[in-house]
């Protein structure tokens, strides 16, 4: 039997057991919109940021059958279990990052893109004191460049 490009019968036969084995290991009922949203945000094996919008259109385009409304929970629900990060750029942009690592980001404000920085490239020298009686629970840089 021949199969496409790049895939082992498993997943030729199996297109979803990742995303099944992904949702059961982060503690998720695998729904159907689970199944295909995740094969669609994970299956490539590359970081991704996607604001719910973008995936809904990935979605419709490849034929799944889900409202903007499942997209933002589910999202959500991913962040949850903590398969995303969410990324608050500015009060009308939030993105969803496949990369769960800690790491900072470039965005660029002309396209919209997220672009993933490592950790080590970016240095703080000097951080205030956090308000009394809280901590600092980490520190993420967000770099805003143009073209």
């Amino acid at each position: 039997m021949i199969f496409p490009e790049g895939l082992t019968q498993s997943q030729a036969v199996r297109p979803y057991a990742a995303s099944l084995n992904l949702l059961r290991d982060a503690g998720l009922r695998p729904t159907r919109q689970r199944l295909s949203l995740a094969k669609l945000l994970f299956s490539s094996g590359e970081a991704r940021h996607v604001t719910a919008e973008k995936l809904h259109e990935e979605a419709l385009a490849d034929g799944v059958k889900v409202s903007l409304a499942t997209v933002y929970n589910t999202l959500h629900q991913f962040t949850e279990a903590g398969l995303l990060n969410e990324l608050v750029i500015d009060s009308s942009r939030i993105y969803f990052d496949t990369n769960t690592d800690s790491h900072h980001h470039f965005y660029n404000c002309a396209t919209g893109a997220l672009y993933d920085v490592p950790k080590e490239d970016v240095v703080v020298s000097h951080l205030p004191q956090p308000p009394k009686g809280a901590r600092m629970a980490g520190v993420h840089v967000v770099m805003y460049i143009d073209e």
